[in-house]
C-alpha cells in the first residue's frame, strides 16, 4: 500500500465535572492522507496543511515537533518497526486548534492510524491510546478520539489506562460556543492549584458521579450539578473573556448547564434538540456584546465506533 486516508474526529474533555477523566468524541474531523515516497530527491517528511491547520508549524521547523509525524513515527516504535525513509502527508482539519476541543489528540491519534493501516502495523486501540496519551498526555482527550462516542478514562494500578464507555441519552444536545481567541493549553494548566482540600475533592467526585447519571438518563438536576465543577473552571474561568455572562445566557435560553470544552475557550452547553439553536444564539449575543466573535454548532448524543 503506497498511501492511506484517515479521519478522526475532534473531543471534548473535562466535561462539566469529568475534569481529566471524562471525554466525548464531537462532529468535527481531521483528516490525513499518508503516504510512503519513493522518490530519493523528495524531503524526508513533507506536510502539506489545510483548514484550520494552514497556519500551524513554522516554516522549516523539523517534523518531530509536528504530531502528525510523532504520532506516525510513535506507532512505529511501538510495532518495533523502522519509520519509512521519506513520507508525504497532506492534512485538512475544521477542528479549532488551542480552543478546547483536541486538535493536537486528533492529529497523533490520525499520525498513528495512517501509520498502523499503511505499514500493516496491527495495532489495537489499546496501543493507540497508550502511545496517543503519552504524546498529548491526556487520556480524556485520546480516548474518545480513537473509541469514538463519550468514554470514561482512568489511570489502573496495574494494567494501564482503563476506558468505559458511556452510552449517553438521546435526549440531550450538546451546543458549542467557540470565540476568536486562543487560550494555551499550558497557560490553562499553569492555572491549577497544586492540591486542594479533602472535602472539595469528596464534593468533586460526587458531582462526577452525578454527571454520569445525568448523561446517561438526562435527567435535569444530575446535569445541572455536575456541569458545575470545582476542580478546574473556578481557576480558568478567568482566562475566557465573556465567560460568566456566556454561561449564564445559556442556561437562560434552557440549557441545562455550561462549562468549558477542555480547557476553552470554547463553551458546551448541553440541552434538549428543540432548545439546541435558542443556546447557541444566546451564547453567541452574550459574547457579541462584549466585542468577542463567536460560531456555534450543535452535537447530538455521540455513538461509539
Amino acid at each position: 500500500m503506497t498511501g492511506v486516508t484517515v479521519r478522526v474526529p475532534g473531543t471534548t474533555a473535562n466535561l462539566g465535572s469529568g475534569f481529566d477523566f471524562l471525554g466525548m468524541a464531537v462532529e468535527r474531523w481531521l483528516q490525513v492522507r499518508a503516504r510512503c515516497v519513493e522518490d530519493r530527491s523528495a524531503p524526508a517528511v513533507a506536510i502539506e496543511r489545510h483548514g484550520t491547520l494552514s497556519d500551524v508549524g513554522a516554516p522549516g521547523a523539523p517534523p518531530e515537533q509536528d504530531l502528525i509525524y510523532r504520532g506516525f513515527a510513535a506507532a512505529c516504535r511501538a510495532a518495533g518497526r523502522d519509520v519509512p525513509e521519506r513520507l508525504a502527508f497532506t492534512a485538512d482539519s475544521d477542528i479549532p486548534v488551542s480552543r478546547g476541543l483536541g486538535s493536537s489528540a486528533a492529529a497523533v491519534v490520525a499520525g498513528a492510524g495512517a501509520a498502523n493501516i499503511l505499514l500493516n502495523l496491527d495495532l489495537g486501540r489499546e496501543a493507540m491510546l497508550a502511545l496517543g496519551t503519552e504524546i498529548e498526555g491526556h487520556p480524556d482527550n485520546v480516548a474518545p478520539a480513537v473509541y469514538g462516542g463519550a468514554c470514561v478514562v482512568l489511570h489502573r494500578p496495574v494494567g494501564g489506562l482503563l476506558v468505559v464507555p458511556i452510552e449517553i441519552h438521546s435526549a440531550l444536545a450538546f451546543v458549542f460556543a467557540i470565540p476568536d481567541f486562543r487560550v494555551e493549553t499550558k497557560r490553562a494548566r499553569a492555572a491549577l492549584p497544586a492540591a486542594i482540600p479533602h472535602a472539595t475533592a469528596v464534593q468533586a467526585a460526587a458531582r462526577g458521579a452525578a454527571l454520569i447519571h445525568g448523561l446517561v438518563t438526562a435527567d435535569p438536576d444530575s446535569l445541572s450539578v455536575g456541569l458545575d465543577d470545582l476542580l478546574h473552571v473556578p481557576y480558568r474561568r478567568s482566562l475566557v473573556t465573556g465567560y460568566d455572562a456566556v454561561t449564564a445566557s445559556a442556561r437562560a435560553a434552557g440549557a441545562y448547564g455550561a462549562t468549558l470544552s477542555g480547557s476553552g475557550p470554547t463553551v458546551v452547553a448541553p440541552t434538549t434538540p428543540a432548545r439546541a439553536v435558542a443556546v447557541g444564539e444566546a451564547m453567541v449575543r452574550a459574547w457579541e456584546e462584549l466585542k468577542v466573535t463567536a460560531e456555534t454548532f450543535v452535537q447530538t448524543a455521540p455513538r461509539p465506533r
